[in-house]
């Protein structure tokens, strides 16, 4: 059985309800990781094909490698605690939302394949997201 803790209450639900929570938490960090692998191993690469400056690059790509760590961490535990998912949801809606005014402000001089990047991404993010909260609704 999987299990969803709530600070003080624990709620139990049959596997397919934890289920997609965890495959919702587990997709999102390996999605995560490997941005950030690929970031921290090719800053300069990525910087100059998307229009993104490696100094930017390297500090999101450890952010999203200890971010993954984080994800398999609570997609590994018996009992999901809520709060934890919660603010994975949050974090992943602020990244959508500074992904569009990375966009619409102009941050950086990126090239259409940065644009097409960034949009892509974000996409991918807010699909997690949308699973994560589904998963949690189920659980």
């Amino acid at each position: 059985m999987a299990a969803i803790a709530d600070g003080s209450t624990t709620a139990a639900g049959s596997n397919a309800e934890g289920k997609l929570l965890r495959f919702a938490l587990k997709q999102d960090a390996i999605g995560s990781g490997a941005n950030g692998l690929v970031f921290l191993a090719v800053a300069a690469i990525f910087g100059s094909m998307f229009g993104l400056p490696a100094a930017f690059l390297v500090p999101v790509g450890a952010f999203l490698v200890a971010f993954a760590a984080t994800l398999l961490y609570l997609a590994g535990r018996p009992v999901v605690n809520r709060a934890a998912v919660i603010a994975v949801m949050v974090v992943n809606v602020a990244w959508v939302l500074a992904s569009a005014e990375m966009l619409i402000a102009g941050w950086f001089p990126l090239a259409g394949l940065g644009a097409a990047f960034v949009i892509a991404q974000a996409a991918v993010v807010a699909g997690f997201t949308g699973l994560q909260f589904a998963g949690l609704r189920k659980a």
